[in-house]
């Protein structure tokens, strides 16, 4: 048996996000079961998993029912303490745990007035006072942990961990709200907005599901800030240069056009999602090569 992780919309579920972090930095692979937030309500669709009622929800291979994505993070810790998931070091791991509940149980105004959306950036946008004062404690606790580990890597903690994961939808906030950060922070984001995973899950949130009307602001847009995508375009008809899917290893049936050369893959998703940031797919740009 494996795990099973029920997840909601990849453009707007910042809890769903975290989830997955969690299992893509230990190399896991849980079967995965969308949550539609265009359906019926999230809780009427997990009632099997009840009293679970949001997402993330993990379903454990002996049947035990974790919802909460700390709650998640701290268990698959536990059973998986090799994963790095929190250092070694009990003055790290502290100040990881204080930072991972500071945004577990705070900044209200933040996530109520600038909801995740993967779909769009904003420009300038007129943000209130309370908001605004979440940044700015954002900002200093994310500086005071980039001061005491800037030398062991660009995680908070220096290696990547639960903290990170706790703030990459804070990161995406940040950079689709335009927020105002000091250069230490700022450059945080930036290491989210960069990081294969973070890429890996934007592109899904651009070509699966409906654009939800209700997370949209009404706002200038500007382009997403993160890393600019090679060019990549959906083509009706292969053959492709490679026999098999980079992904699956199962026949090529839709295809795409890269640095003028076809390629093919199993399914659209594996397609579509690849069109969209060639380089966020590693298994596709060693094809390449």
């Amino acid at each position: 048996m494996t795990y099973d992780l029920f997840i909601g919309d990849y453009a707007y579920s910042s809890w769903s996000l975290r989830g997955w972090l969690i299992f893509r930095h230990l190399g896991l692979k849980p079967n995965i079961h969308l949550i539609d937030f265009n359906s019926i309500g999230v809780a009427e669709q997990m009632i099997e998993l009840a009293p679970a009622r949001t997402v993330p929800t993990l379903r454990t291979p002996d049947g035990t029912v974790i919802w909460d994505s700390l709650a998640i993070a701290e268990e698959l810790h536990d059973r998986h303490p090799e994963g790095g998931l929190w250092p070694h070091d009990p003055m790290a791991r502290g100040l990881g745990r204080s930072l991972a509940a500071e945004m577990h149980s705070g900044f209200t105004a933040l996530r109520g007035e600038c909801p995740m959306n993967l779909r769009t950036a904003y420009a300038n946008p007129p943000l209130s006072d309370e908001t605004r004062s979440d940044i700015a404690r954002i900002d200093a606790i994310w500086s005071h942990a980039r001061a005491l580990y800037s030398d062991k890597g660009p995680w908070l903690l220096g290696a990547y961990s639960i903290a990170d994961i706790a703030y990459a939808p804070v990161a995406a906030r940040f950079a689709g709200y335009d927020a105002q950060l000091s250069d230490v922070a700022q450059a945080y984001v930036g290491t989210h907005l960069n990081n294969t995973m973070f890429r890996q899950w934007r592109t899904m949130a651009l070509v699966t599901g409906d654009t939800l009307p209700w997370y949209a602001k009404d706002f200038g847009t500007k382009p997403w800030p993160g890393p600019t995508p090679l060019p990549a375009i959906a083509v009706q008809a292969g053959p492709g240069v490679n026999s098999a899917c980079p992904f699956t290893g199962g026949p090529t049936n839709h295809f795409l056009e890269f640095r003028g050369r076809i390629y093919g893959f199993e399914n659209k998703l594996c397609r579509d999602e690849t069109a969209k940031d060639p380089e966020a797919w590693p298994a596709f740009m060693a094809i390449t090569a």
